[in-house]
């Protein structure tokens, strides 16, 4: 067995871009090395670890971690560590260990195997030179992280999440209206992160009926596997599980449950943390709820927080102020200071309301608007009044650019409304009184709002179904006759009652039908999912539990039957939700049948007359609902006409009164920052697009399935199915399913299919197999014969592969700038670089392999040859390096300079800028520029060319 001393030097063979590593420790199971230059750590088991002793030979140079460099005269070992003795620059005689080695040092492996005969395909040298250049362009892309998810595309969200992602340690409320995406740009904005290497754990807390919705979200739109950690997860441990995972979820409810599961929580290092119904944490100046107390204890401690709440207007100021004390308790430390602030703000808001809606302003508004911004206003609004609409236009712009830096909590809260966004569908009414039959008329109160429930009995089976004589049923068959040629959603409160409907459906109608509920595994609601939405062949209706209208989309139908009410306006809303997105092309059709005088017609009436929940979206209904639920409740179970009426009209003329109350209290200025400018938005949308509709995906996609042996065959229109093929190269390779996956390029498809993996150039599947090639040696020494009339026989050429790279942590961010790119030498014998006159690909076409016996002798004849063209090309290659370093340390240096002035401008405005940001930034320039400073050249690949 290899021994492994500390201080070693070692590198990765699988991880090459790591740089040289160091051991730390080894014990009778594991070795451990510190790959300094990358700042990593890897454990290794002892006996399969993919490790390559660093040993340097006698004419070797080297490099000493302070710069200098030692031509190697001789070797020798103490204690298990070599010892290099040689000479140095200016000719003295030095030594030093090689624990001394620079951390960045050079290995020339792609040569070493061309020497060893160890001589790969020509595919195999042709997908490592494309995965080269598409790797360099990923990191790159100022997309990244945004483009490649399963989601539509659509302006406020990508505004949001491009905004937010791209700060350091961002600490943001999210409190858009329903419907319109909070956990997709908190997704958004996580995925973003995690590809440009700005976080790496990451929690996520959220109330325990919403676990399985974040689960199948982070899973199917993001591809992010959170870890969910539960009693069962957590019982009998006896080291933090916490620390076993990169990804964690967790309910609020158990940690509170497991004290000693919330100790470890705590105790464990994350980079962001994101909780969800965040305005259920209780907060008064007298105290706090533990949950509140658990929330602020883990905010304190962890760099990034993400809080998703509901539109903070409901909710009153003082709970609004306990969220955006969590963010940030020194700038919100009193409740009473910040509503003078938002009282001062007030004016303002009508202010800037008068100014977008009738572009002018009165004496009060200027005053209020001078008071803000300062002297400065003076000439700005001086120039709305010009007459060329051009200057007054750009006045207004400058206002409300200025307004908006100042803005009170502008850069911590993002909302959006359905008020100012568009490309919401309008929503139909279909309201279906069926007499109550028989079989329910001893059923009373809230307990007719589901009378089935009480006939569904398992041990004690009714003589006739209860599906056989409830109206609604009747209806609901007569509904899908006449909608033959439409989709239908069906949404009831319970799993046997959508399990009872699918029966009813299939005995007495033969309509083809499935369901959804929570009895069934996440495979299984996928393949439901796809049954119903596939248009040829698929179900007319699927039948779903409560729990169908939770984090799935099916906006390609568009008529929703609700078989009965649920018993908050919430959960009302994401039933209507499911269809009601933006993009649905038509108006969604709302079905309610129900049983006439029972609490069914009361709890309809209710959600139509007061609340007014089915024709638009309501934003009072919580408030609502909390102020009236006791007397509603008293209604549906001992009924009274007279107050019945009253009631009814009393909710009405409240929420008419609240809703007046938070169009008053309509923040514009929060609105546009939170929207983002148009064009910005468009912008990401268009280049989204561009890149969904580019073929190099698929094409280098067949690719890397040729060479790892994955059979793919056609699914459907824009779908393949893959399975692992009897020649697969690696076992290894990032299919997914061991028995093969069904994937699409299509976002369309993608987003009606979820049981289809959608791949993109962010897709684990991409990206792992990408590593596979680029972190192994695979098709990094090659030999070929070139066809080329004009070329005499027996001419060889030398294709050389640089890869020129900063080997840094990822926080740094320098992957944006120079991430690990490609330069391409093409060399004749007498060392002249065709590459800029001869393409790869014009190449490729010409090229055929040759027996590997042949391409052996070949590599070894021209290896005197070989060498002296490497020297070559290193220094032409060096030269390119050197550009492109330049041009990446100006960008790099210019880009944050840009933003650390920026910042420091706004933070004299806006005090929610916080220093640490800045410092932060400060400390990344120096520290990257830097690392730019010691970026190396590296030779990746290489390719004899003879001509034949």
């Amino acid at each position: 067995m290899t021994v492994f001393t500390p201080g070693q030097r070692w590198v990765s063979d699988s991880e090459s871009e790591l740089g040289l590593g160091t051991v730390l420790s080894q014990d009778g199971r594991l070795v451990v090395l510190l790959f300094p230059a990358s700042g990593e750590t890897r454990h290794y088991a002892l006996r399969t670890a993919p490790l390559t002793r660093v040993r340097f030979s006698p004419g070797d140079s080297i490099t000493h971690h302070e710069g200098w460099t030692l031509t190697v005269s001789d070797v020798s070992e103490k204690d298990g560590l070599l010892q290099y003795r040689g000479l140095r620059e200016d000719g003295t005689e030095d030594g030093f260990s090689e624990t001394m080695l620079d951390n960045f040092i050079q290995f020339r492996l792609a040569s070493d195997r061309l020497f060893a005969s160890q001589i790969d395909p020509l595919n195999w040298f042709s997908l490592r030179y494309e995965s080269l250049r598409h790797h360099c362009r990923i990191q790159r892309s100022p997309l990244l992280g945004l483009a490649g998810v399963r989601t539509q595309p659509i302006a406020h969200q990508l505004h949001i999440a491009r905004d937010v992602a791209d700060r350091v340690a961002p600490r943001v409320l999210l409190a858009d209206e329903v419907g319109l995406g909070k956990t997709i740009e908190a997704g958004l904005i996580l995925h973003r992160q995690l590809q440009t290497g700005r976080v790496r754990r990451v929690l996520i807390v959220v109330p325990e009926n919403l676990q399985h919705q974040w689960l199948v979200e982070m899973l199917r739109r993001f591809n992010l596997r959170f870890a969910l950690f539960n009693h069962d997860r957590c019982a009998g441990a006896e080291d933090n599980p916490f620390d076993e995972e990169q990804l964690a979820l967790v309910s609020l409810e158990f940690l509170l449950q497991d004290a000693k599961a919330a100790d470890w929580l705590q105790a464990s290092d994350w980079d962001m943390l994101i909780v969800d119904e965040a305005h259920h944490l209780v907060w008064h100046e007298e105290g706090a709820s533990p949950e509140y107390r658990l929330v602020e204890q883990l905010a304190a401690r962890i760099p990034a927080v993400l809080l998703l709440t509901a539109t903070p207007e409901q909710l009153g100021q003082a709970s609004h102020f306990a969220r955006l004390r969590l963010l940030d308790p020194d700038r919100f430390h009193d409740l009473q200071a910040f509503r003078e602030e938002t009282s001062r703000y007030q004016p303002v808001a009508e202010a800037v309301q008068r100014l977008l809606d009738t572009r002018q302003l009165a004496d009060a508004d200027r005053a209020a608007l001078t008071a803000w911004l300062g002297d400065g206003a003076q000439a700005l609004m001086a120039g709305l009044a010009d007459d060329d609409e051009a200057v007054a236009e750009e006045a207004r712009r400058a206002i409300i650019r200025q307004l908006l830096d100042r803005h009170g909590t502008g850069r911590v809260l993002y909302r959006n409304t359905r008020a100012v966004v568009s490309g919401f569908p309008e929503r139909q009414l279909h309201a279906y009184p069926l007499p109550c039959p028989p079989q329910y008329q001893d059923i009373e109160g809230r307990a007719a709002l589901y009378p089935e429930v009480g006939l569904q009995d398992e041990f004690e089976p009714q003589e006739t179904a209860w599906w056989q004589e409830d109206p609604r049923v009747d209806w609901l068959i007569d509904t899908l006759k006449m909608l033959r040629h439409s989709k239908l959603l069906v949404i009831c409160a319970h799993a046997e009652t959508a399990l009872d409907l699918d029966d009813a459906l299939r005995v007495r109608s033969g309509i083809p039908a499935t369901v959804f509920h929570e009895g069934m595994s996440i495979i299984e609601r996928d393949r439901a999912a796809a049954y119903f939405a596939d248009e040829e062949f698929g179900a007319q209706v699927m039948i779903c539990s409560e729990i169908g209208s939770e984090g799935r989309n099916f906006q390609f139908a568009h008529h929703l039957v609700m078989f009965d009410l649920p018993g908050h306006p919430d959960l009302l809303e994401q039933r209507i939700g499911r269809l009601d997105r933006i993009g649905q092309q038509h108006s969604i059709q709302l079905h309610v049948p129900y049983l006439e005088e029972t609490a069914q017609q009361y709890l309809f009436e209710w959600y139509d007359q007061a609340l007014n929940a089915f024709r638009a979206t309501a934003p009072t209904g919580n408030a609502l609902q909390h102020r009236f639920g006791s007397a509603l409740l008293q209604q549906l179970d001992h009924p009274d006409q007279a107050i019945w009426a009253a009631l009814l009209e009393e909710a009405r003329q409240a929420r008419v009164e609240l809703e007046a109350e938070l169009q008053r209290g309509r923040d514009r200025l929060l609105e546009l920052h939170s929207r983002g400018h148009a064009g910005d938005a468009q912008r990401m949308m268009d280049s989204i697009e561009q890149q969904d509709n580019d073929f190099q995906l698929p094409v280098y996609m067949e690719r890397l399935f040729d060479v790892f042996g994955i059979d793919s065959e056609d699914h459907s229109d824009n779908a393949l199915v893959l399975r692992p093929g009897e020649r697969m190269l690696d076992a290894g390779f990032p299919l997914g399913d061991e028995e093969g996956v069904t994937i699409t390029y299509d976002r369309e498809t993608a987003l009606s299919r979820e049981d289809m993996q959608f791949i993109t150039w962010e897709h684990p599947m991409l990206q792992g197999g990408m590593d596979l090639v680029l972190s192994s040696s695979m098709g990094n020494s090659s030999v070929a014969l070139l066809k080329n009339k004009a070329l005499k026989p027996g001419t060889m050429l030398l294709e050389c592969l640089f890869v020129s790279e900063a080997i840094a942590p990822r926080h740094l961010q320098l992957q944006r700038y120079l991430p690990p790119t490609p330069v391409r030498c093409l060399l004749d014998i007498n060392g002249n670089d065709l590459a800029a006159r001869v393409a790869f690909e014009t190449l490729e076409a010409q090229i055929e392999s040759l027996p590997r016996h042949l391409a052996s002798k070949i590599a070894k004849s021209q290896r005197d040859t070989v060498e002296q063209l490497l020297d070559r090309a290193e220094a032409l290659a060096d030269v390119q390096h050197a550009e492109l370093v330049q041009q990446a340390g100006k960008r790099f240096a210019s880009d944050l300079d840009e933003e650390i002035t920026r910042l420091k401008a706004l933070q004299q405005v806006n005090p929610l800028v916080r220093q640490s940001e800045i410092d932060a930034l400060e400390k990344q320039r120096a520290q990257g520029v830097d690392v730019l400073g010691q970026a190396k050249i590296r030779l990746d690949a290489l390719r004899i060319l003879v001509v034949g």
